[in-house]
């Protein structure tokens, strides 16, 4: 009994380890764009003599990412619910650092004119289709081998992959920043973080090879239970979820790209914040962030993952206000600057992000799971994640400067999100009670 449990123990770690990593390359494959979008690619590929609308074309293409990712979590969701995780998962890590690595290597629009622009909307929509099936088959394969009682901790630890990643995305882009003059990054030091992706790829595939398939999906394979069509059983038996799950989802998105992504380009550009500064402020927040998510995922398996959750997504939503109104009084201070994007993005956001993988995987039954934690997360992308840079772009635009309208958004953001994980609560309990019924009827 004490050596199963000791094997029981070892199987979730090395899962664990080897599901951080993943994601951990994934999401900088993926966050390094978004990162530089508005810093070079507005320059170097979309030039025109507005910068507004360079930086707006830039994010367009940073969009289309996220448009790409639920076509990605339905292909792999079908196979990753048919074939298997563990072999879905090395084949999106191939994707997505095959084609970050082939980003460095398109020539500028001044070189091969529209082919240049063409070429990057091209690769993003790969990129996207290779997280498509990379986020759900993460989480899943630590949901699936934990114990009922802290799936809430463990999913979450894949979930640190996200800071990380956003971490070395930020912070390469910030050395190179800081060692490089304007010219010699615009030039080619940026190309240099995405070219490393390749090594990253060669180390997290080694690792993911060595996984062994999770217990409940091996079950489904047993009984012979797996639906035929997984995306259409999904929607037949779990509606109500998906776009609750959708509705859930929205602060996440929201809130990463306004202080993650969309506050560089307002810091650098509006505030005339120096670019390895700002960078610097939002490495802090996500070396932060990785104490944060597990404890709030280990918060929401004694609390409960929807009151978590539904508290989180308010907090997340009324923190922009002092957050944008810190970052534009900031005056000389970094340090306020820095506190400005730390507080909310590296402890309120962590409060939302650590509780979701648990939360979305428990709206499906492991015979769709890994369609339908792919398909909320990725669909509700578009609008939560993918559209939001530009959207404060243009929010901003409307204030003359001023974030008001951009922190009424991410406020409107946090309740729509408190409402849906309040939802998805208050469905549990009654199917929980009407289960409960069932079986005194039944005895």
């Amino acid at each position: 009994m004490t050596d199963k449990m000791t094997d029981k123990k070892k199987a979730i770690r090395q899962v664990a380890i080897s599901s951080i990593i993943g994601a951990t390359i994934e999401w900088y494959d993926f966050f390094l764009y978004g990162v530089v979008a508005g810093i070079v690619f507005n320059k170097l590929y979309f030039p025109t003599d507005d910068p507004v609308v360079s930086t707006m074309l830039a994010y367009v293409t940073f969009a289309v990412g996220f448009v790409a990712r639920p076509v990605g979590g339905i292909i792999f969701g079908h196979f990753g619910d048919k074939i298997g995780r563990k072999s879905m998962l090395v084949l999106t890590m191939m994707i997505m650092g095959g084609s970050t690595v082939a980003v460095a290597l398109i020539p500028s629009y001044a070189v091969i004119g529209i082919w240049a622009p063409i070429l990057l909307l091209t690769l993003r929509i790969v990129q996207g289709i290779g997280l498509g099936g990379e986020w759900g088959g993460s989480v899943l394969m630590v949901y699936e081998y934990a114990p009922e009682s802290k799936r809430g901790f463990w999913a979450s630890l894949p979930q640190i992959g996200l800071s990380i990643g956003l971490t070395l995305a930020s912070g390469v882009v910030g050395l190179l920043s800081f060692f490089l003059t304007d010219a010699q990054f615009m030039a080619w030091g940026w190309r240099i973080a995405f070219g490393i992706s390749i090594v990253l790829v060669g180390v997290g595939s080694w690792i993911r090879n060595h996984v062994v398939e999770t217990p409940e999906f091996q079950k489904v394979k047993e009984k012979k239970s797996g639906a035929k069509i997984p995306f259409l059983a999904m929607w037949k038996d779990h509606t109500g979820n998906i776009l609750a799950g959708m509705g859930a989802r929205y602060i996440d998105g929201v809130c990463f790209n306004i202080f993650g992504v969309f506050s560089i380009t307002y810091l650098t550009q509006s505030l005339h914040i120096n670019r390895t500064d700002a960078l610097l402020g939002v490495s802090m927040a996500a070396i932060v962030m990785c104490f944060f998510i597990p404890y709030f995922g280990h918060l929401s398996d004694r609390l409960g993952r929807t009151k978590v959750y539904a508290v989180a997504s308010l907090i997340c939503g009324l923190s922009a206000f002092p957050a944008f109104y810190l970052m534009g009084h900031s005056g000389a201070s970094n340090l306020v600057m820095w506190l400005s994007i730390i507080i909310p993005f590296g402890i309120f956001y962590a409060a939302v992000y650590g509780p979701e993988a648990a939360l979305f995987s428990e709206l499906f039954d492991a015979e769709v799971r890994y369609t339908g934690v792919s398909f909320v997360y990725q669909f509700s992308g578009i609008f939560a994640s993918g559209i939001t840079p530009i959207i404060a772009t243009a929010l901003l635009a409307s204030g003359n400067g001023r974030p008001i309208y951009l922190c009424a958004y991410v406020l409107f953001a946090g309740v729509v999100s408190a409402i849906s994980a309040w939802w998805i609560g208050a469905n549990g309990k009654k199917k929980g009670q009407a289960l409960k019924v069932s079986e005194l009827s039944a005895k």
